[in-house]
């Protein structure tokens, strides 16, 4: 098989229901594209017959490499795991394995990349998901692109063709709270949108949790803005501002008025909330002291099980 031109990296955790029909819908587009193609399949630790289809179609076809984690390690880390077997010498495309994201679109994205652009990412002009999940994601991407310190595109996920230079960048980066949407962005050079319906899934039940959209989003937050630790200042200033005008309250009470606030009310009151206020600055501080520590273990990304490349399996040894 001829070194592919375009690598499609999917990941995939407990996707057998979705497995056929994405096979299909790939097969079906590999063979429209006037270039050699592969697919990069990830199996993230599923429980599902994922890994057993997954051995099939690589068994069977030269066009696909299966890599298989040794656990679940998440989405972010097992596109991360794709891009570093992926093979596409010109760009490599992110894909989910739900098909909400159609990969037919690559056809409307290349014409871009023959223009010089590095990075091509879908924009979500519709997305068929409850109305509390859309009102949910389009407060989060207008309220991170506010805060952000880089200008992150309004309404995209990971869905984009990346250039073989971006996706080198890209695996050099060894941060362990990945945000990838956030980090193609910080690489800069030429990037485009390209507007797009996202559909519903096509089988099953999402895989990401509140749990996991939450560790996500509060990924993109810390590692992309500033307010965060700033919270703590303007925390602290509004504790100070608000002492100073009760001390000023007290004061002109007693000296005019011959009055002095008595009762424990007051006190409590101002002790719960001075103490909410160190609770938040600690939690926040936390945070970032956890991720300095994870990134202090210098850990590997991910751990490789086995990989079966050119329908050949290749057993990771350590």
């Amino acid at each position: 098989m001829a070194l592919p031109e375009i690598s499609f990296v999917i990941p995939l955790y407990n996707e057998a229901e979705n497995f056929e029909t994405l096979i299909r819908r790939l097969d079906e587009l590999m063979s429209t594209l006037p270039f050699a193609a592969e697919v990069v399949l990830i199996d993230d630790g599923s429980k599902d017959n994922t890994t057993l289809l997954m051995h099939s179609i690589a068994e069977g076809d030269p066009r696909y490499v299966c890599v298989f984690l040794s656990r679940n390690h998440g989405h972010q880390l097992a596109l991360a795991a794709g891009m570093k077997y992926a093979r596409g010498g010109r760009a490599i495309m992110m894909v989910d394995g739900d098909l909400q994201d159609p990969p037919e679109l690559i056809h409307e994205f290349l014409p871009f990349l023959d223009q010089g652009y590095e990075v091509i990412y879908g924009v979500r002009r519709k997305r068929k998901e409850s109305m509390v999940k859309r009102f949910a994601y389009w407060a989060y991407y207008r309220i991170m692109t506010k805060i952000a310190n880089i200008d992150l595109p309004l309404d995209t996920g990971d869905f984009a063709l990346v250039s073989r230079r971006v996706i080198n960048l890209l695996n050099k980066m060894p941060e362990r709270n990945r945000y990838l949407r956030g980090m193609r962005t910080w690489i800069g050079f030429k990037q485009i949108g390209v507007e797009y319906d996202r559909f519903g899934r096509n089988a099953g039940t999402t895989k990401y949790s509140f749990g996991k959209l939450m560790s996500l989003a509060l990924s993109g937050i810390y590692n992309f803005s500033d307010l965060p630790i700033r919270i703590m200042t303007y925390l602290g200033g509004f504790a100070i501002g608000s002492s100073l005008i009760y001390l000023i309250t007290v004061l002109y009470k007693k000296f005019f008025w011959g009055n002095v606030p008595t009762g424990f009310t007051a006190t409590i009151i101002i002790l719960i909330f001075f103490g909410g206020v160190q609770m938040i600055a600690m939690g926040i501080l936390g945070e970032y002291v956890l991720r300095i520590y994870r990134e202090s273990q210098q850990r590997p990304l991910f751990i490789v099980d086995k990989v079966i490349q050119d329908q050949e399996e290749i057993s990771n040894q350590g």
